[in-house]
């Protein structure tokens, strides 16, 4: 039988808070999976939830559990009917900042408690001791700040099915070993078959430990993640659980505001072969940045500036791209080493280089809008979205052949794929996007192509729902995965 009733749990949530992409999958999967089962949401009231929500009613009350303090559980209907529940803890996420970092983006110096507490209440609610009127068939908790739900629940024999999504295996929620009294885990659980990683506590090996099964965000990746080269020291683990068909890879999808006919965010709406349309937009965007009218190709980097993003390989090829004609307009935040060598590069061809560190949806919309090209030149990418939303907006991505890119971006049909994470390599394929530019007749099939890939969630939505019912049906209890080595 399929499971009626599905707890969502995630630290994100794109209605009131988002950071990255978990934020936005969270905001539009259980939407997805809405008209399948009855799926509720909780996240943690943080201040921008707490800002947000409206017609908030506390259905229940957690008592404190070792170092955790005791929260409240808040209820609130969104407005298109979705449940969403807020744990309630002023102390823990009331907070100027991140979910998990503050203003200047250092990590919150008691997240190991934040997000315990935020787990042991998703796991009261699991066991139906929160709200009396609902307990859920099954679990699907996402990420490290929430991969100790499956973890509770094992220590405390209960028999509610979880499934774990990696989003990103480099986030893992590491702590010092005496994190385990504070967040009332059994001091049994530090070993190599449980919570233990490197003589420290790791969340998100508890729930790759603990879960019932395991899900990624892309088929590539849920196979790569089983080798040394990306299961971040976690392989060993990965490839047990994907041997005994424990691992998943599902493919993420996105929402359906990404329609250059209908966004409002844009400058000018444009349909599939209206390219006038989507130059109104590249001429905004250069403006908007300050860049030089330009013929050339427009190239975009809309996204984290982190070393896996590649944005090293963007600044080594900044000077071909403008040598060659074209312009680049980025914007994001991340390392300030990567902030400040965008801005000086910037402030070298500011005739061609727009930089805005920081983020705005609406001028993110823009950009995917306005470029020719988007730059994805991650060095690992479990789904991306930004290509995505490139393709959606007739701009051909330019990424790495890993992860979600490989699985979502054809090459020479609906973007440009390179093999090696080298700059030589990438500038090859820069090379590829500069000719198919001149080649006005390829470029317009090819964005054709790219605006037409199918990109929404149902197909995820019906492969989670199907899993949900195999995981039901096999009556599997949360247990431990087994014996492994690091």
């Amino acid at each position: 039988m399929r499971p009626s009733r599905v707890l969502f749990v995630t630290p994100e949530f794109d209605d009131f808070v988002k950071v990255g992409g978990l934020g936005a999958v969270s905001g539009a999967l259980p939407r997805a999976l809405h008209r399948l089962c009855d799926i509720r949401v909780i996240v943690p009231g943080y201040r921008a939830v707490l800002a947000k929500a409206s017609g908030l009613e506390v259905v229940g009350h957690c008592a404190p559990l070792a170092g955790l303090p005791g929260c409240s559980i808040g209820r609130l209907l969104t407005t298109d009917q979705m449940i969403v529940y807020v744990v309630l803890c002023a102390e823990l996420y009331d907070r100027e900042g991140t979910p998990y970092a503050d203003g200047g983006g250092r990590d919150w110096h008691d997240n190991d408690i934040r997000f315990a507490r935020f787990a042991a209440a998703a796991a009261d609610l699991a066991q139906g001791v929160i709200d009396p009127a609902w307990t859920p068939d099954l679990v699907h908790v996402n990420d490290w700040p929430s991969a100790l739900v499956p973890a509770y629940l094992t220590w405390r024999q209960a028999s509610v099915p979880t499934i774990l999504t990696i989003h990103n295996l480099a986030y893992q929620g590491l702590f010092p070993r005496k994190t385990l009294s504070r967040i009332g885990a059994p001091s049994s659980a530090f070993n190599i078959n449980g919570v233990e990683f490197h003589d420290q506590v790791s969340f998100l090996k508890a729930g790759l430990v603990y879960a019932t099964h395991l899900t990624t965000v892309s088929e590539t990746y849920a196979g790569e993640i089983t080798t040394p080269e990306f299961g971040c020291g976690l392989d060993g683990l990965l490839r047990l659980r994907a041997e005994k068909q424990q691992l998943t890879g599902i493919l993420n999808g996105i929402d359906e505001t990404w329609d250059s006919r209908t966004c409002p965010d844009l400058a000018s709406t444009y349909d599939c072969g209206d390219w006038k349309g989507k130059r109104v937009n590249a001429d905004h965007v250069r403006s908007s940045f300050g860049l030089a009218i330009s013929k050339g190709p427009l190239f975009g980097l809309v996204a984290r500036l982190v070393h896996q993003k590649g944005v090293d390989l963007v600044l080594g090829a900044a000077e071909a791209i403008v040598s060659a004609g074209g312009q680049i307009v980025v914007t994001g935040t991340g390392e300030k080493q990567f902030e400040q060598a965008l801005e000086r590069t910037s402030q070298r061809f500011s005739d061609s280089i727009g930089v805005r560190i920081g983020f705005d949806e609406r001028e993110a919309r823009r950009i995917f809008a306005a470029s020719d090209f988007m730059l994805v030149p991650s060095r690992f990418e479990p789904c991306g979205l930004s290509q995505m939303y490139a393709q959606r907006f007739g701009s051909l991505p330019i990424g790495h052949h890993t992860g979600g890119l490989a699985e979502t971006i054809e090459d020479g049909k609906t973007g440009f794929l390179f093999r090696s994470p080298s700059l030589e390599g990438f500038i090859v394929a820069i090379r590829r996007a500069f000719s198919t530019f001149g080649a006005k007749r390829q470029l317009n099939s090819m964005r054709r192509q790219a605006m037409a890939r199918p990109a929404g969630w149902q197909g995820s939505a019906l492969s989670y729902s199907a899993l949900y019912e195999g995981i039901a049906s096999r009556q599997v209890s949360p247990s431990r995965a087994g014996s492994f080595t690091n």
